[in-house]
């Protein structure tokens, strides 16, 4: 497990900045939620009534008033999107680096096959993902039992699960497409992360898109159908997870058989 031990490591500054700045955010929220209860009402009706803003975030569907609502709104974003841009850095740059920082003949040089080396890889990478979730539940945790809130334990859990399968997914596939770069592709990582954010706001305020959910991660972590339905959507989980397992194969398949250099 040392490629697995050293990409930790070289990883290790940013999962702490990015853990610590989403958990942080998402712990405030929790805390000044009993301080805004009075205004929750008012502002949930005021939210309602805002039209095609209120339907891209679900706000039209969700009870601000109430915890879970306001945990969807507010919290929600922050991970999903802060925890889609961390899962997308983690995977671009996962199996380009070697190329980019000139390392990959040391690296290919020792007696390990390359199917190992996007293993261990891939297993830091997602260590990176859960390690930031399962801190980010612990302060969450914390937090509700500082303020005394009480919420249904099982959707929250519907929540973050959702959010974590996500992150997994979009790690997935930029972790596939890190293996066809030569060079650094941040960008392409973090842009394509907002592309599916965006589309499925672009769902949520356009008439007959729902088909888009299939095509980004974001159509299953819709708090509003969780909190609702309280379960996942099946199909659009399902489409995922096959998108997540083809990304990790074809990884294998394109690394394998690059021509490093």
């Amino acid at each position: 497990m040392t490629i697995f031990l050293h990409e930790l490591r070289q990883s290790r500054i940013s999962i702490i900045i990015w853990t610590v700045s989403i958990a942080f955010m998402m712990g405030i929220c929790v805390l000044i939620y009993p301080q805004m209860g009075d205004q929750m009402d008012e502002i949930g009706a005021v939210f309602a009534q805002m039209g095609g803003f209120s339907q891209a975030f679900g706000m039209d569907r969700l009870n601000f008033g109430e915890f879970l609502g306001f945990f969807s709104i507010e919290c929600g974003n922050m991970l999903g999107l802060g925890g889609a841009f961390f899962a997308a850095l983690c995977g671009i740059s996962a199996l380009s680096k070697e190329e980019r920082e000139h390392t990959a003949e040391f690296l290919l040089t020792h007696p390990i096959s390359r199917a190992r080396v996007v293993t261990e890889k891939l297993l830091a990478a997602v260590t990176g993902v859960l390690i930031l979730n399962v801190v980010i539940i612990a302060v969450i945790a914390v937090t509700m039992l500082a303020v005394g809130v009480i919420a249904d334990i099982n959707i929250l859990a519907l929540l973050f699960s959702a959010y974590f399968i996500m992150q997994l997914e979009i790690l997935a596939v930029t972790f596939a497409l890190s293996a066809f770069l030569r060079r650094g592709g941040i960008g392409l990582g973090l842009g394509l992360a907002a592309i599916f954010y965006f589309l499925n706001i672009i769902s949520n305020l356009i008439e007959n898109t729902e088909f888009i959910k299939y095509i980004t991660p974001f159509g299953y972590t819709e708090g509003a159908d969780i909190i609702s339905s309280k379960s996942i959507d099946g199909g659009y989980l399902m489409v995922g997870l096959i998108i997540t397992a083809a990304a990790v194969c074809i990884a294998y398949i394109k690394y394998t058989k690059k021509d490093i250099a």
